[in-house]
């Protein structure tokens, strides 16, 4: 029988529940243990697909063609577990599910309620991903708790512990522990109140991770447990770490957090073993070099929406011990004042993806100046489609080419809607979405960077390269050293003559992992090394 962690957040959001959940999960498989996580939103999107970055970030995709949250990004980085549309939920996919249902008579003109079943629903949801195979499940319920859109979810998981059984059942809340630098204290009072807002639901909380800015002493520690109603062993302090997220989990092994969960279902473990772990940490802290790389999107202001792609360039920094400092240039800058001031100085320039008119004019310069300058230039998705038409305008002279998404009127369509999108009415999860297979060039770069001829991406795009452009590509000098195994879509161009320029259509970011860098960022991050070493010897 599987058991199940629910991980649930108190006082203000952002706290990190979703790198909790991630950090849990590597421990517990690091101890030999088969885990699967799941993310709930209590929002009424469906999925995240439709929404704007600046309000929910990166939109991460599985294998199986979900748009999911992208804490399904953090899961997969920290345990290496490959995720599903299993493992992501919002509220607008259970009432949606829930009223097709009502829809079609199955409740036989039965009143439909939260209690039991949109309840039943989120419990339905939760037991999808439980099998013979996994050991635990790890859950994380998003929102805050007190939030009123997250009272469903927290009612479900209330009756899932009640029908699972207190063994079966384990609820960590991480929560927020003040420190008030005027008066000099660390204040409980917050937490005590998130936990009594559980309790007044019908949760009691196992174990409390409880961020800080310092350290909580054994006095603290011992007041959070009295008044939050738990062991003195299940109060784990989250600090801000120096270097990179990825220390949070040996963190949590310092405190035993692992042996109290093991211990908790009575599970038969193996001796914890980080030392793969312990490795890359160790690379990140003694790395001396550092490289500058450059992303050039039009959502530099926001993080979040560049997530994946900013932990795969440190994945692949890590690789080589050496930081990568990445240096946000808005498309928008460069469409007002030009590339050379926005990326002078730079060693490497990375193009990420996107949607809109806004800002791709700005990319397509960039990508101008990495083409004549040397340097290396890394275009994903919509970088990809943008370095065809800089190509096509600035070396086979087309005059206006653009994409059909920017120009529909364009004389010349580098870019254009894929066939079966045509026909296309809604845009959510509608786009050609998930792992698809790619044949590579022999001789290419991509061939050399992968090591195989056939590969798998994860895609999220409706346009495509135009076939009817191919041979005045490659008889001007660039290689379309990708395409789907048919031949009938090309999925990586690249210039041989350049110290690295390569552009996807799919998302690479998507499979980095931190003791398992992807490849293409790897070896962008050392084409940029050695630029660096170049312009400074």
């Amino acid at each position: 029988m599987s058991k199940f962690i629910f991980v649930t957040g108190g006082v203000v959001s952002s706290l990190g529940k979703g790198i909790t959940a991630a950090s849990i999960g590597l421990l517990l498989r690091s101890r030999g243990l088969r885990v699967v996580h799941q993310k709930y939103d209590p929002y009424l999107n469906v999925d995240p697909g439709t929404m704007s970055p600046y309000q929910h970030g990166e939109v991460y995709v599985t294998d199986d063609g979900a748009e999911t949250d992208l804490d399904l990004g953090h899961y997969e980085r920290f345990s290496g577990v490959t995720t599903s549309r299993n493992c992501n939920y919002t509220a607008g996919r259970i009432y949606d599910t829930l009223i097709k249902k009502e829809r079609r008579g199955d409740f036989l003109g039965g009143t439909v309620q939260v209690v039991p079943h949109v309840t039943g629903e989120i419990c339905e949801a939760i037991r999808s991903v439980a099998s013979p195979d996994v050991d635990v499940v790890i859950a994380e319920i998003g929102g805050t708790v007190g939030d009123i859109e997250s009272h469903p979810f927290l009612e479900a998981l209330r009756i899932f512990r009640q029908k699972e059984g207190r063994g079966n059942v384990m609820f960590i809340h991480v929560t927020l522990v003040p420190y008030l630098h005027k008066a000099g204290e660390v204040k409980t009072k917050p937490t005590q109140h998130s936990a009594q807002r559980l309790r007044e639901i019908g949760i009691i909380a196992d174990l409390l991770v409880c961020r800080s800015e310092v350290p909580l002493s054994k006095e603290i520690k011992n007041k959070l447990a009295l008044f939050c109603n738990v062991d003195e062993d299940a109060v784990i302090e989250a600090t801000d770490v120096d270097h990179s997220i990825y220390e949070i989990p040996l963190m949590f092994a310092a405190q035993k957090l692992d042996d109290f969960i093991v211990d908790h279902f009575g599970l038969n473990a193996k001796r914890l073993d980080l030392k793969l772990w312990r490795d890359y940490i160790d690379r990140v802290i003694s790395a001396q070099r550092t490289v500058r790389i450059a992303m050039v999107g039009k959502y530099t202001e926001v993080p979040d929406a560049y997530k994946s792609i900013h932990e795969s360039l440190a994945h692949g920094g890590a690789f080589h011990s050496t930081k990568v400092k990445i240096v946000n240039v808005s498309t928008d800058t460069i469409e007002e004042n030009g590339p050379e001031a926005a990326l002078a100085g730079v060693d490497g320039i990375l193009v990420p993806g996107g949607f809109g008119t806004r800002g791709h004019e700005g990319k397509i310069e960039a990508i101008r100046y990495a083409r004549e300058k040397g340097i290396p230039m890394f275009g994903i998705c919509l970088g990809m489609q943008m370095a065809a038409v800089e190509f096509a305008r600035n070396v086979l002279k087309l005059k206006g080419a653009d994409s059909i998404e920017f120009t529909p009127e364009t004389p010349h369509p580098i870019i254009n809607l894929m066939e079966e999108q045509k026909k296309v009415m809604n845009l959510g999860g509608t786009m050609r979405l998930g792992a698809m297979p790619c044949k590579l060039a022999t001789g290419s770069l991509a061939e050399k960077i992968y090591g195989k001829e056939i590969i798998s991406e994860r895609h999220r795009h409706r346009f495509e390269f135009n076939n009817d452009y191919r041979d005045q590509f490659v008889k001007n000098g660039m290689k379309l050293s990708g395409t789907s195994p048919d031949g009938g879509l090309v999925e990586i161009v690249e210039l041989p003559d350049h110290p690295f320029f390569i552009g996807v259509q799919f998302h690479p970011e998507l499979k980095s992992r931190p003791i398992d860098p992807h490849p293409i960022f790897r070896d962008f991050v050392a084409a940029a090394i050695e630029r660096n070493k170049k312009v400074n010897s």
